[in-house]
């Protein structure tokens, strides 16, 4: 009986804490609403990005996780990263073929006949 009694008076003081704290909330009766707390970018765009970058890069959390704009827009910078990269070095790997088979091709050639002498 004792234990019913403690129960009925915990339920009343706490319905009636959260009634004063919901009704009674000073002079601004809602809290303000507080802005999403957004991405600080870490990655520059003034610089290649290196793998540091990628490390450092935390996204705030959100009720569900992350938001997925931060992720969109940071996966789309690596991705672009990325395929810059691949770019330059398909265009460094051709020149150098291109180099080889030139120095290849010179090296392979016979003598002038007037260089014999």
């Amino acid at each position: 009986m004792y234990m019913f009694l403690f129960l009925v008076v915990a339920l009343v003081v706490v319905v009636g804490a959260v009634t004063l704290s919901v009704v009674g909330g000073g002079e601004s009766a809602a809290l303000p609403e507080v802005p999403p707390e957004r991405l600080r970018d870490p990655l520059s765009v003034d610089r290649p990005l290196h793998r540091g970058d990628v490390e450092a890069l935390r996204f705030p959390l959100t009720m569900r996780g992350y938001r997925m704009a931060d992720v969109d827009d940071a996966l789309g910078r690596l991705g672009a990263e990325l395929a810059e990269r691949d770019v330059r070095i398909a265009d460094l790997e051709a020149a150098l073929a291109g180099a080889a088979h030139a120095a290849r091709g010179t090296s392979l050639e016979k003598p002038a006949e007037d260089d014999h002498r």
